[in-house]
Formats: C-alpha cells, sequence, structure tokens
C-alpha cells in the first residue's frame, strides 16, 4: 500500500518491522498511541515529523490516541540532558497540552482523534501497583539508557523519581492496550519499555516506530524552540517562507523527505539541478500545508521584495500615540524584548528608519520623523513595522 510506503520511508527503526506490517494489512482497527510531553507546546516542522505518519495512519481507518502527558510532565522527561528537568504543576501540564492540541489538529482529524491524559490511570495506581510496577524493571536495566547511564558514571544527580518515568510512560501502553507507538530516537528506551510492560501484563507486545530527528537551521542540533533553529508551524506564512530558505544545503533532501509528501526523485533532480529553485519550492510547499496557497504565493512574493531591498505591503502595524525614545519604542512594538537588545541592536546598526540605520540609541521620535503620518522600522534585513502617528 503507498501510504504503508510513505510511513516507512521516514522511519529509522521498527521494532518488529514483520509484525507491524502484518498489523497494518490484518484490516483490523488497531489502536496507534503517540505520546506528548505538555511541557514544550509550541510545534515545530521537526514534531510534524511522525504526526504526519498518524495522519496517514488515521487515513487508513486506524484509532489514533494522543497521550498527553500530564502526570509524566511533572516528574518531566531529561532525555538527552545531563540534567534533572524542573517539574511542572498540575495545571502548567494541562494548560501547555491544551496548546499543543490546538496545533496538532492542523495535522490530524480532530474528529477521529482519541485524547487521554495520563492522569487518568496513573493517579489510580496505589503504592502496592507502584511496587508492583518496579518490579517490573532492575535497575540494571534502567541505566542502559544512555543518558541515565552517562549522569550515573559522571556522578550528576539522578534522582529515583526519574527512574520512574519510562515505567510511567511504558505504562500507558499497558493501560491504551496499544497496538503501534510511534515517537522520535530520542524516546527509543522508552517506547521499548512500553512494549516489554504489554509482556509482563499478559498483552500483545506494541510495535514500535521510530522517526528521526529533524535538523534545525543551524545544521547542527535537533530542531528546537529553544536554540531558535526551528521552523514553527503556526508562524506566519512569510515568516516559514523566510527559514526556509535558510535550511542548510545538505539538509533539503531530509526536509522534502521527513515533512512533505513531494515526490523524491523530483526532489532530488531539483536539489541537484537549481538548489534556491529547491528551497522556494520547499518554502511554498510547507506554507500551502499549514496556511493555504494564496499565503505561499504572498509570502514568496514578500520575499523577492525583501531581498531587493524593498519595503512589502501588508507589514503589521503599530498606533504611536504619543513621543518617544527608540528604545522604547521597539519594546512596545514587539520588535525587541527588551531596552538592552534594542540598545545592542542599533549600536551594532541593525535598526533602520525610513530605511536610514540608527545610531542614536536616545533618539526621541518626534513629528518630523513622520512621513504621511507614518514610519517604516527596520530590524535586520526582513523584519518590518509600520508605525503610524496618532497623536497632534
Amino acid at each position: 500500500m503507498k501510504e504503508i510506503e510513505l510511513i516507512l520511508r521516514k522511519t529509522t527503526n521498527i521494532y518488529n518491522e514483520d509484525s507491524l506490517i502484518k498489523k497494518l494489512k490484518s484490516g483490523k482497527k488497531l489502536i496507534i498511541k503517540f505520546g506528548a510531553d505538555p511541557s514544550r507546546p509550541d510545534l515545530h516542522l521537526g514534531h510534524t515529523v511522525p504526526l504526519r505518519a498518524l495522519k496517514l495512519l488515521q487515513e487508513l481507518g486506524h484509532e489514533v490516541v494522543f497521550v498527553i502527558g500530564d502526570f509524566t510532565a511533572m516528574i518531566g522527561d531529561p532525555s538527552g540532558k545531563n540534567k534533572t528537568r524542573p517539574a511542572l504543576t498540575f495545571e502548567e501540564t494541562r494548560k501547555s497540552g491544551e496548546t499543543y492540541l490546538k496545533q496538532v489538529t492542523k495535522i490530524l482529524d480532530k474528529d477521529k482523534t482519541r485524547i487521554e491524559y495520563n492522569s487518568t490511570w496513573l493517579n489510580k495506581l496505589d503504592f502496592k501497583d507502584i511496587l508492583e510496577l518496579t518490579g517490573k524493571y532492575t535497575l540494571a536495566r534502567m541505566l542502559e539508557r544512555e543518558d541515565f547511564n552517562n549522569r550515573f558514571k559522571n556522578n550528576l544527580p539522578l534522582g529515583i523519581h526519574e527512574l520512574m518515568y519510562p515505567l510511567m510512560q511504558g505504562y500507558d501502553s499497558v493501560a491504551l492496550k496499544a497496538d503501534i507507538e510511534i515517537g522520535g530516537t530520542d524516546q527509543t528506551f522508552n517506547l521499548l519499555v512500553g512494549r516489554e510492560l504489554q509482556k509482563d501484563y499478559g498483552q500483545e507486545p506494541q510495535d514500535v516506530m521510530v522517526f528521526p530527528l529533524l535538523v534545525g537551521l543551524d545544521g547542527k542540533e535537533k530542531m528546537s524552540k529553544s536554540l531558535d533553529n526551528y521552523i514553527g508551524i503556526d508562524e506566519q506564512p512569510e515568516i516559514m517562507f523566510e527559514k526556509a530558505m535558510r535550511i542548510p544545503d545538505e539538509l533539503m533532501m531530509d526536509y522534502f523527505r521527513l515533512t512533505t509528501d513531494y515526490d523524491l526523485e523530483e526532489a532530488a533532480k531539483l536539489i541537484n539541478e537549481d538548489i534556491v529553485l529547491a528551497h522556494r519550492i520547499y518554502g511554498k510547499e510547507i506554507v500551502k500545508m499549514y496556511h493555504n496557497e494564496e499565503a505561499a504565493t504572498l509570502a514568496e512574493e514578500r520575499y523577492n521584495t525583501v531581498a531587493k531591498g524593498g519595503i512589502p505591503e501588508n507589514i503589521e502595524e503599530y498606533n504611536l500615540t504619543e513621543e518617544i525614545k527608540i528604545m522604547d519604542l521597539l519594546v512596545k512594538c514587539n520588535m525587541t524584548e527588551s531596552k538592552s537588545e534594542a540598545r545592542r541592536l542599533i549600536t551594532q546598526g541593525g535598526i533602520s528608519l525610513n530605511q536610514v540605520k540608527l545610531d542614536d540609541v536616545d533618539k526621541l521620535i518626534t513629528e518630523s520623523d513622520f512621513v504621511n503620518n507614518e514610519i517604516i522600522i527596520q530590524k535586520g534585513k526582513k523584519q518590518f513595522i509600520k508605525i503610524i502617528k496618532k497623536y497632534e
């Protein structure tokens, strides 16, 4: 089946492939589990790699169970980290979970997606149940997880509560009687714990599909908002397109393969013959996916205007009601997060006023700066805002 091939081409590992294919071809409606960490509610293209596979499985008639780990997030899974991650409150996990869900339905069919919070069953475990659960795994096996082992060897803090995280995530599979679980390579250990626990609880073990972590725009680390190397699926079309043009050339094939259904032979041909055109086509493709075709066309047109040194149409506007210093204005209109950032950008020549670079951090914006009651402020090469004078 074409859909199965599309899914398999994106995976890094499958446990157990023969069993998985047999299940997918059986005609049985399968329970497909996907766990979401609500402590990081902003979705980017890296998250879409497994989510798009879930969408295809949904279209094949299977039941996707989106597990929001509100209970496990109160522990925090420090996958790939060298220290304990701060725990969240129950209220924080629920709030983030709602944000996550709103974004994820840009990909998944909301009416065909079953939402579960793992506090539903984990809250019901008493101490006897927990002791029974911990008895299923030895410390030696738990230390096979790379980040736990590294911290143990290097005498770094490793809380016993953290050792519970893989068991709790694995128990989610038991509670749901999952047939298949999907996740990223950083979750491989936890996903396989679910397989083992299902055997211990007398269930048929779930098959596991592991998907690669998308490398971010820096070309080094996995895509992450904290590293500012991401393309967010909720970002404005022009921002998505501009970021697509910054994807390292050597990663373009991965981006086509993992985040779109674009024909791979055609993508390879584009990349080999005209890498700039490949970036443009990819940029329009993702904007169409998460916005629409018109937005994709306008985003490319805006990019072309900015690339030529022009000022794009339909830029964000801010109404100014009084005279104000430039650093305060930059913060008020959200061009910078702080006055210190504003000062740094001005001194480095990163801020222009009506296409003239500023060098005075104490400049007062006065009536003489306005042309037809408007000022255009530019940050860097691509960010613009129109300041409209609304005072006498």
